[in-house]
C-alpha cells in the first residue's frame, strides 16, 4: 500500500515538473496588434473621388527592441463589407530618409483575405533605429461601372517611421 502511494506521488511530481519545464522552455513570441503610437497613416481614396475607401496605418511600440505593426482598415463605403484586402510590413536596412525606397532586411509579414473591417495585424520586431515600410490595398468596385473592380491602396514599399 505504501509502495503504491509512493509511486503515485513520484509519478505526479514527475508529471508536474515535466509540464512546468515544457511551459518554461517555450520560446517567447512577440504579440502583434494594431495598437501603439501611430507613426504613419495614409487614407486611400477612390480614384477621381474624395471618398475614402481604406487606410494604411503603421504603429510602433518599444517592446522586443522595437516592434512595428500595420493594418489596412476599411473606411467609408467599404466598412463592414467583405472585400479582398491585403497588408504587408517589412524592416528596412535604412536608418533614416523617410519617403525613400526600402531595402528589406527581413521577410515581410503579410495578411490577406476577404475581410469586412481590416487586414492585419502584421508586425516586425527589432525595428528600433530602423525604418519600416508597409503596403496595403483593397479590391473594390469603382463607382463608375465602366471602370469595374480595381485595387486601391499603397503599392510601393516606402520607408516610414525613421
Amino acid at each position: 500500500m505504501h509502495f503504491r502511494r509512493r509511486v503515485l506521488v513520484l509519478l505526479t511530481t514527475l508529471a508536474t515538473l515535466i509540464g512546468a519545464n515544457l511551459l518554461a522552455s517555450t520560446p517567447a513570441q512577440a504579440a502583434t496588434s494594431c495598437s501603439g503610437t501611430v507613426t504613419h497613416r495614409q487614407p486611400i481614396r477612390i480614384p477621381g473621388r474624395d471618398t475614402i475607401i481604406g487606410e494604411l496605418t503603421i504603429y510602433y511600440n518599444s517592446s522586443n527592441g522595437g516592434t512595428n505593426s500595420a493594418c489596412f482598415y476599411h473606411r467609408g463605403p467599404s466598412y463592414g463589407v467583405a472585400a479582398h484586402t491585403e497588408v504587408m510590413i517589412m524592416r528596412c536596412a535604412q536608418k533614416s530618409g523617410e519617403g525613400q525606397g526600402c531595402t528589406s532586411t527581413t521577410a515581410p509579414d503579410s495578411d490577406s483575405g476577404n475581410f469586412a473591417y481590416h487586414a492585419g495585424p502584421v508586425g516586425v520586431t527589432g525595428t528600433a533605429n530602423y525604418c519600416v515600410a508597409a503596403i496595403g490595398w483593397i479590391t473594390w468596385e469603382h463607382p463608375n461601372p465602366d471602370v469595374g473592380k480595381m485595387n486601391m491602396g499603397v503599392f510601393e514599399p516606402i520607408t516610414q517611421g525613421c
